[in-house]
């Protein structure tokens, strides 16, 4: 029952912030960087398996990866320069954020090997 209230809650707030995006894309904004999930989640997986060390390294491991998932964005600060379709510029968001997921990766392993 759990996952789907999740789910419910997910696609709803998702299907606001897209709605709302095209009155007032300023506060769709706002809204849609919250830590939304985070703040659902670290709750979740501490009473789902009791582990607070578990939950102090998933804490830590969404610190870390979210200055690489702000990649995603760089190619849209620059839309202007850049003179790109959206789509194309929604394609060079993706492949920074691939290229900084695998850094993250090979980086997490040398910095903190006790993680996955």
């Amino acid at each position: 029952m759990t996952f789907v209230a999740n789910t419910l809650f997910a696609a709803l707030v998702i299907a606001f912030v897209s709605w709302l995006s095209g009155r007032s894309p300023t506060l769709a904004g706002v809204i849609a960087a919250l830590p939304l999930s985070t703040m659902l989640i670290l709750p979740m997986s501490q009473l789902q398996h009791g582990s607070a060390e578990n939950t102090y390294l998933l804490a830590r491991n969404i610190f870390i990866a979210t200055p690489v998932a702000l990649l995603f964005f760089v190619p849209f600060l620059v839309a202007d320069r850049l003179g790109l379709s959206f789509w194309k510029l929604y394609a060079l968001g993706v492949a920074a954020l691939a290229v900084g997921l695998i850094v993250y990766r090979f980086a997490g392993q040398l910095l903190f090997p006790e993680t996955d």
